[in-house]
Formats: structure tokens, sequence, C-alpha cells
């Protein structure tokens, strides 16, 4: 085990990470519905982000909590217990002084972003995102009759080329990137701000897997780049400066995925100018129905953002220690990959081009002959690529990398 890796595990002695929990049986989607995406029943699954750990034990004691109150009839999520845990969360974590008056809730963070692109963009015009692609905004995307205009990650140029297409609207972050795990720079953001406003296009920034960035890497709240450049508050406020003069923008996020509770649902937003919020919350609360939020949400993120932060940096510190003893097997059995750990997140994006393996030889030998289920890169838009979800115990991530590396080997035999 690398330095890394123990200093890793050293610092969650606290929670227990190791203990494998059978999640079958539970109408999971990871494990019960694998079949569904790879054919076969059964297998070691590595696919939808989440993890195989409890989430926090504050989250689970406020949980239990508020059953034993009883009733769970109608509640509100415009109330100071929750408004109050998301400014204490961007204020201890990001440093961040956030406005509450200009928050929004929502479902979930995908459910957020179709009532954003439906309220700044029409059929047939484009969204402009990065390549590879989260799948999730590939569906939301063109199922709402949206054309997809794709990107590669980091090239300016060809950024500044498709958001200058007159019926380019929207540009959808995703911060930190999913799949990649890349964090962007504050001077990456305001770059891409920048082009944004100059051609007239909204930005909406998906920042749930922000808790989830590694040491030597700092997550900017896009609202601290938009502000900055409306001739707001700037450097360390997220106050009230957004508005169309400066460019439409929102940012839409979760404690779900960081803290493990996605099945709860709930997210919430950051809207900058005050009329699309008030546009965004009639068409959640008349045109959708969902003034109610699911209490049990309110209650996780509240405990998540007020009481979660040890838990939170202890998951982190042991994914770190997945991710470093991944890059370890890598580097022992295929130095040419030259693979290097995320800036962000659980997820594994490991490009095997440089081995010349052809993806569905190696889906097939990883499903018919190893059992185990990780997602292609085709799935985001680039063949060749894998996505191997390492917020697992140890020995899970360990079983999961002997399965890649030995379905390398076969085939390439």
């Amino acid at each position: 085990m690398s330095e890394g890796a123990r200093n890793a595990v050293s610092t969650t002695a606290r929670y227990d990470f190791d203990t494998v929990i059978d999640r079958r049986g539970t109408w999971c989607v990871q494990w019960d519905g694998v079949a569904d995406r790879f054919g076969v029943d059964g297998l070691l699954p590595f696919t939808i982000s989440d993890m195989d750990f409890e989430t926090a034990p504050e989250v689970l004691a406020a949980l239990r909590a508020r059953l034993d109150h009883g009733v769970l009839g109608y509640t509100t999520w415009q109330q100071d217990d929750f408004l109050s845990a998301v400014a204490h969360w961007y204020g201890t974590r990001y440093g961040a002084d956030l406005d509450t008056g200009r928050l929004v809730y929502g479902p979930s963070v995908l459910s957020q972003l179709s009532q954003l692109l439906q309220m700044w963009t029409s059929e047939g015009e484009g969204v402009v995102v990065h390549t590879p692609t989260y799948d999730g905004f590939r569906k939301a995307v063109l199922g709402l009759g949206r054309e997809l205009r794709g990107v590669p990650l980091g090239d300016t140029e060809a950024l500044e080329r498709e958001l200058a297409r007159a019926d380019a609207k929207v540009l959808v972050l995703c911060s930190p990137h999913n799949p990649t795990g890349r964090v962007w720079t504050e001077a990456e953001l305001r770059e891409m701000a920048e082009l944004a406003r100059r051609h007239g296009a909204a930005v909406i920034s998906d920042e749930i897997h922000a808790d989830f960035v590694h040491d030597g890497h700092v997550h900017v709240p896009y609202a601290r780049i938009a502000d900055a450049g409306d001739g707001g508050v700037g450097e360390g406020g997220v106050g009230d400066g957004g508005g169309p003069a400066g460019g439409r923008w929102a940012v839409i996020t979760s404690a779900s995925k960081s803290f493990n509770f996605p099945a709860l649902t709930g997210s919430y937003g950051i809207i900058g100018d005050p009329a699309d919020r008030a546009e965004y919350l009639r068409r959640m609360e008349t045109a959708e129905g969902l003034a109610s939020p699911a209490v049990l949400s309110l209650t996780a993120h509240i405990a998540a953002y007020r009481e979660g932060a040890a838990w939170l940096d202890a998951v982190r510190a042991y994914v770190t220690g997945n991710l470093a003893m991944v890059a370890e097997r890598l580097d022992a059995e295929f130095p040419e990959l030259a693979w290097v750990p995320p800036q962000a997140g659980y997820l594994a994006w490991i490009d095997l081009r440089p081995l010349g393996v052809e993806e569905e030889a190696l889906q097939r030998v990883l499903i018919e002959r190893e059992k185990v289920a990780i997602m292609p890169g085709s799935v985001y838009g680039a063949p060749g690529f894998l996505r191997l979800n390492l917020g697992c115990p140890r020995s899970k991530a360990e079983a999961g990398v002997s399965a890649l590396v030995r379905g390398l080997r076969t085939v390439r035999a």
C-alpha cells in the first residue's frame, strides 16, 4: 500500500467504510438493476454514481428522529432551518456569503436542468456541453427536442465557435466535471462566463460533485464568478448581482451525491435573476405541482450541512485510498496508460486507448468471464475509455480493478 493510501485509511478511523453492506434486494439500481443495462444478472457492479457506504451517522440519526415524530404531512423548504443550513455549508466549505433569497428547490438536479432548459430555450435550439458528456445531460437535452452541441474538454476555441452560433442558447457546465473528475479553475470559469455573456448564452452549472474535490484542488462556485462579472459582490461573496444584462445563469446542486442519499430525492439551486427565479418557482409550484418537497430530504440536507462535514472528509479520504490503489495496480500492469486519479469524485475515468483494446470485446470479457459491470466510455460519447465507480469498500475496489486487469490481459492476448 502506498503512503497516500495509508494516510487516507488513518484519517477514516472514526468511521467504518470497510464493512460490506449487502444492497441486493433493496431495489438498488446499481445492484438489482444491473441486468437492465448489461443484460446479465449477478454482476459485481461499478456503475451508477452512488456509493456503497451508509450515509453519515448524523444524517441517519436525524432521519430516525424525524420518523419518530410520526407525522409526515406536507412541508415547505422555505424555512430557516433549511435555508440557514445551506448558507452555513457555503460559508464554511467555500468561504462564500450566500444570499438565501436566491435559493430555489426541486426534486432532482436533472429536473431543475429540464425546467431551466424549458425556460431559456425552444425546440431545435442548441445546448452546448463539454465532451465527454454525462449521459443524464444528453437525455435531458435530446428529450426536450433541443440540439446537443458537444465541445472537447478544455478547447476554448471550439467552445466559442459553438456559443457564437445564433441558436446556441445555453452552456451546461458540469463543475466538477463528470465523468472525468476535472475541477475547473477560477480562470477557466471566468473565461467561460465571459464567452457566454459575449454571445448571449445562459449558463447552468451542475455542481453536485463539488463537495468531493480532492486535496490540491479547489471548487469555485459559479455563482461567485457570475456575480463578479455582473458587477456584484465579487470575491468571496454570493450576493444578488445576477441579471439578464450580465447574462442569465443558475447553479443546480444537492447534498445527495456527496452524502449518498439520492433516493431521498431533493435538490436546490441558485438563480441569478429575480424574474427568472419567480418564473422557475411558478413552474415548479403550479405547472409541475411540486410545492411540497420530501420532508426526509430536507431533514437529511440540514443534518448533512450542519453536522456531516467530518464524515464527508473521512469518506473522501477513504476514496482517495481506493484511487491510489487503482493507480498503483494500473501503473504496475500497464504503465503505458500513465493513469492518474481524478481531481474530484469517486469515479475513475480511464483512457484505455494506448492499449489498443476494442470496447465491445472488453465489455464481453468483463461481463461473461469476469462477472463485473463497468461503464464503457461510449455511454459518455468516448469509446476507448472506462468509468469505474470506486465509492465502495476497499475489498470491492480491489476485486474490480483485478477483474479489469485480467480482462485487459485476456483481450490483448
